[in-house]
């Protein structure tokens, strides 16, 4: 039996790009229940939650800042989950010297403290054989440009991913991250190189392609099944080999 079917699970970020990319795979694999955590667009939510109906499976739309204990105790309140997908990110997009204090706490507890509190809400009621699943990106290890607090959000990431492998591998959750390429979604807006960076991206991936946000889902809905039992805090790179090159 599929480890979704008949389940609920949680995708914070889920509304748009990749997030509900993988919240609509995750119901072709057999989850009934999908919970879509979002920031602020509204119409944006609507109509992920119309495509969440339409596949077959009852959309929740919870509203707010993932870093905010009210928020995390709402997504909790929709469980238990079969997986729990913190795809969720912000941050501030300057180079090192032009950030402030506040940028760091905003970037860090969105992106990395967030994983930590929605594993402490979640994690009592989930069943053995219940997913994880972190979305992080290759500025986790490589130097970006402008990428200096996202990045190291990223890098926190993963190192919560590995620590909450270990305590709650004897509860049979498994926890994973998967850390993707360049990918012309909505977020690349941000950068103010976006143009170049998806340029780098077509050119210089050996794959011969930027990476979409279908890869990614595909890889979540892996590491989400019974196939991935014995992966454990491993962050797995979908990046058509772009991270492979000097």
């Amino acid at each position: 039996m599929n480890a979704l079917e008949n389940r609920s699970v949680v995708v914070t970020g889920g509304t748009r790009g990749i997030g509900k990319a993988i919240a609509l795979r995750l119901v072709s694999e057999g989850a009934t229940r999908v919970v879509l955590g979002y920031m602020r667009n509204d119409k944006a939510a609507e109509s992920a939650a119309e495509e969440i109906r339409a596949a077959g499976a009852e959309p929740v739309l919870v509203r707010g800042n993932i870093a905010s204990e009210k928020v995390i105790a709402e997504i909790a309140s929709h469980g238990p989950y079969a997986a729990v997908v913190h795809n969720a990110a912000t941050g501030v997009i300057e180079p090192a010297l032009e950030t402030e204090d506040r940028h760091w706490d905003w970037t860090l507890n969105a992106n990395a403290r967030a994983l930590l509190s929605l594993a402490r809400a979640c994690a009592p009621d989930m069943a053995s054989g219940s997913s994880i699943v972190a979305i992080s990106s290759l500025g986790a290890q490589r130097v970006l440009e402008n990428y200096v607090l996202v990045g190291t959000s990223k890098a926190a990431l993963e190192s919560v991913v590995r620590y909450l492998a270990v305590e709650l591998a004897p509860r049979g959750i498994g926890v994973n991250a998967v850390s993707g390429g360049v990918i012309d979604t909505e977020a690349l807006d941000h950068f103010p190189n976006r143009e170049e960076m998806l340029r780098a991206g077509k050119t210089r991936t050996p794959a011969g392609r930027l990476v979409e946000p279908a890869d990614i889902a595909d890889a979540v809905a892996f590491l989400c099944s019974p196939d991935a039992q014995m992966v454990r805090g491993h962050t797995l790179i979908v990046d058509g080999g772009y991270s492979l090159l000097a």
